[in-house]
């Protein structure tokens, strides 16, 4: 065998891996990016506060009620049949021996006019700005609900194109007629008033004899003959209306009873008719049991010839202060202390107001000054918040500070050269002040509620204070300038169920 070579030991020793730092950066950046999440995350599911601006604003009643119009009509009916033809407009005033209307039995007229085209007459400018009118009035006012009233509209503008065309050429009509020898029966008024061609089944109706289903549209219905037509035997052809009294009845829920029942007169907006009116006002039960409105009226009946039915709102007095939501306010229980307590404290120019508690100590009775946020005051109490950290409790005596005796320096002079401390002193001030009147001792513990809201102006809720004037389903208007009040484009709380007293608040 060959020589075996011998293998030398290896002097290298390996020694343990230094942990390198070169990757600490990227740790940081990973804990920095880790919190920017986190802190991100937490910002966007924290609940914010909605906010609203308090502004200046009232409130104005937006209930529409619905009435059934009551005149003073009489329906006049035709005594024999014929082709009708009308000589005074819808709502015209006509005296005893107007002519209202003709009757051709024979159809005469109406084969005139096709044969003689030219004796009919164009619009007026003032014809067409009238029927303007009406259908912007009428596309205005319309609603859905009320579906029907477009028929009713459609019925009136009909009559009223063919009673512009008719009367506008009744001048030359007459004489034209007259000399081709058509002959029909001319019909006079044998009653002063207005005259209206709208006639329903409602002319002979009291207003006592009112029920619900007399609102229900569905079962309503008006006819208006329109002429040229062809009428039979004691049809109804028009009515007049003897005087300018007339009235609205309307029913009334418990609501409306309790807040109108006691008026004498109401005002009232009615719609599309851009007026307001004033009616003397009362209340009665109708044939069905139920309650209802009448507001009389003894003018402006003419606006309304042509309707039964009338959409109005009752225009209450507009209180005029700051417009805030109701879902801002909340109520707040308070502590009352009476407003003599009250006290100025600190020194001879101190604006800081609070209450002088009593203080009991091993060595006596002190008084010490307690500064304190008024949150409400009336003629006889302060209302004051007493939290967790205050320096006033429940059960704490207040002190009247009429008559009581706060040392001066001369006087904490006088009392260490005769070798009494100013604690001392001041204890002698305290009994003095009780042997003075030692009826002015006030026990907290008396407390209230208030409406109010919380203010965020500061960053903080704050409650504050309100006094509501006018309401309706969705806002309050309260008083301004109160002295613990809100002030216009204040910003407040929108949901006071969102808040705390103190809270930081997230917008």
């Amino acid at each position: 065998m060959g020589s075996q070579k011998k293998k030398k030991k290896s002097k290298i020793m390996k020694y343990p891996k230094r942990r390198s730092f070169s990757n600490v950066g990227m740790i940081m950046f990973s804990i920095i990016f880790i919190y920017m999440v986190f802190s991100v995350y937490t910002y966007m599911n924290r609940d914010r506060v909605q906010v609203y601006e308090v502004v200046e604003g009232g409130i104005v009643n937006e209930k529409d009620y619905t009435g059934i119009i009551f005149r003073d009509e009489t329906t006049k009916y035709t005594d024999r049949a014929g082709y009708i033809n009308y000589y005074v407009r819808e709502g015209k005033r006509a005296s005893v021996g107007t002519s209202i209307y003709s009757i051709d039995e024979t159809g005469s007229i109406a084969t005139f006019l096709q044969e003689h085209p030219e004796a009919g007459a164009a619009f007026s400018e003032e014809n067409l700005s009238d029927l303007k009118k009406r259908l912007t009035s009428f596309s205005i006012t319309y609603q859905d609900k009320d579906f029907r009233s477009v028929y009713d509209e459609k019925y009136s503008l009909e009559a009223l194109v063919l009673e512009y065309s008719n009367f506008n050429a009744m001048d030359n009509l007459q004489t034209l007629l007259d000399q081709s020898g058509v002959n029909f029966q001319q019909v006079t008024a044998d009653q002063a008033g207005i005259i209206s061609y709208a006639i329903d089944s409602y002319e002979d109706l009291d207003p006592s004899q009112v029920t619900a289903e007399l609102f229900n549209r569905e079962n309503y219905s008006r006819a208006i003959t329109q002429s040229g037509k062809m009428i039979a035997k004691d049809s109804p052809v028009y009515k007049v209306v003897t005087s300018d009294n007339w009235s609205v009845v309307f029913p009334m829920t418990e609501e409306d009873m309790a807040q109108y029942g006691s008026e004498t007169s109401l005002k009232v907006s009615f719609d599309g008719k851009d007026l307001t009116a004033t009616g003397d006002f009362s209340t009665f039960t109708g044939s069905d049991g139920a309650a209802y409105g009448q507001l009389d009226f003894n003018k402006y009946m003419v606006q309304f010839i042509s309707d039964r039915f009338v959409q109005f709102e009752i225009v209450t007095d507009r209180e005029d202060g700051l417009k805030i939501p109701i879902s801002a306010v909340t109520e707040k229980t308070f502590y009352l202390v009476p407003v003599e307590y009250l006290a100025q404290g600190g020194d001879a120019e101190s604006t800081e107001t609070g209450f002088l508690k009593e203080v009991y100590t091993e060595s006596g009775t002190s008084i010490e000054f307690v500064p304190t946020t008024i949150y409400y005051s009336t003629d006889e109490y302060y209302y004051i918040d007493i939290e967790e950290d205050s320096d006033l409790k429940v059960g704490d005596y207040l002190v009247k500070p009429t008559g009581i005796y706060v040392p001066d320096e001369d006087d904490l002079e006088d009392a260490q050269g005769d070798g009494d401390t100013a604690e001392e002193t001041h204890d002698s001030a305290s009994q003095t002040a009780r042997a003075a009147d030692s009826s002015g001792r006030f026990q907290i513990g008396a407390n209230a509620s208030l409406e109010g809201v919380y203010n965020i102006n500061k960053g903080y809720a704050v409650f504050k204070q309100i006094e509501v004037l006018a309401e309706n389903d969705e806002y309050y208007t309260i008083k301004k300038g109160m002295s613990y009040g809100l002030s216009v484009y204040d910003h407040i709380a929108l949901d006071a169920d969102t808040v705390e007293e103190g809270a930081l608040i997230y917008q």
